[in-house]
């Protein structure tokens, strides 16, 4: 199934949290105080959000193989694209999208503005971010004077390069004692690259691909290597809560699709990619060169388990980069049951919520 943009609101507006919904943009929401919603049945639509990138991929394929669509049914399916997740957190608070995929730090934040409006509901990408530089550039202290990208103010990858520049002792800011930090579309930082606007950018994939294959740039650091393991949540699924109340079998549904999609990645990778850059051309995006395809895809791990672990570091993180002034608690950000029932189904290991499924 194509993905297909949407920007209206529909006809019929969901009423409950509708103060805290109706919002637009990521002022802070109101808490509702109302009976949640009850189990309307089947939704009519449902509006899936994500961005068109390789740390998307599960969103890429499902919608691209139809595994959504399969699951569900006479559900209609549409899709919304966006650069990074601030603009995505408007379109979800201002009831334009349903579920989206997102990042780790927007969805703090928007839990942080309406903590009973929304929840995490599974994970969907782990690593796929790396800062790239210009040839020369081997250490921190060179990035000093230097202008390095991210795709907007208080996205995940933004608040990544603060916490990393904060760490080496790295001013933020202009000048030669300082790294200026500019926040630009993914999509037009390359250009910004190539004509020595930047001199790199903390991105994710396949944007970091494209800097190091088609201008020239090299991996400083791959951020993978700063988590245990290895493994950090790049990509989480995100939903308003009154439309998991009212719409229950739909979003088990759309689970159901996204473990499909990351069962293909996992045993046939071949197929997933195709169906993943064939996604990239549908929403609207470039297909990518089979070079900066398969190194964006090496980088990234398609999960559906959110790591919920690893969110109190991640919401410390955000104070440390300056984009928050306090710490989000987080508890009670996670909804894993339905995701869980879908990898039971799929005879998959079922996901752990840390602890951050209570308040």
């Amino acid at each position: 199934m194509s993905p297909h943009r949407r920007r209206t609101l529909p006809a019929v507006v969901i009423t409950l949290l509708a103060a805290a919904l109706a919002l637009a943009g990521c002022s802070r929401a109101q808490e509702s105080t109302s009976t949640p919603a009850a189990d309307a049945g089947p939704a009519p639509e449902l509006r899936l959000g994500y961005f068109p990138n390789i740390t998307h991929a599960g969103a890429l394929i499902g919608v691209q193989n139809g595994l959504f669509a399969q699951q569900l049914g006479q559900t209609k399916l549409s899709t919304q694209t966006f650069n990074a997740g601030p603009e995505e957190t408007s379109a979800l608070f201002g009831n334009s999208i349903d579920l989206g995929f997102i990042g780790s730090g927007p969805a703090i934040n928007a839990y942080k503005q309406n903590p009973e409006g929304v929840r995490v509901i599974a994970g969907a990408t782990s690593g796929g971010a790396q800062l790239v530089v210009r040839p020369g550039i081997t250490n921190p202290q060179q990035l000093l004077g230097k202008k390095i990208a991210t795709p907007q103010l208080a996205n995940t990858q933004d608040i990544a390069l603060k916490k990393w520049l904060k760490d080496n002792n790295l001013p933020a800011g202009t000048g030669p004692g300082a790294v200026e930090v500019v926040n630009i579309d993914n999509a037009r930082a390359l250009d910004a690259y190539k004509t020595g606007q930047l001199d790199g950018g903390w991105l994710p994939e396949p944007f970091a691909s494209r800097f190091v294959l088609e201008g020239g740039a090299t991996a400083l650091l791959d951020e993978k290597t700063l988590w245990p393991n290895g493994q950090f949540p790049t990509t989480v699924v995100i939903a308003r809560t009154d439309y998991v109340a009212q719409h229950p079998s739909t979003v088990a549904a759309f689970l159901k699709g996204l473990v499909a999609a990351e069962d293909l990645a996992r045993t046939d990778p071949n197929a997933a990619k195709t169906a993943a850059n064939a996604g990239l051309g549908a929403s609207g995006s470039k297909p990518l060169a089979q070079n900066v395809l398969d190194r964006a895809w090496d980088d990234v791990q398609l999960n559906p388990d959110p790591l919920a672990g690893t969110f109190p570091t991640l919401a410390q993180n955000a104070v440390a980069a300056g984009t928050a002034q306090s710490a989000t608690d987080v508890k009670g950000l996670f909804a894993l049951g339905p995701l869980n029932e879908a990898l039971q189904a799929a005879g998959r290991p079922t996901v752990d919520p840390a602890g951050l499924d209570t308040k």
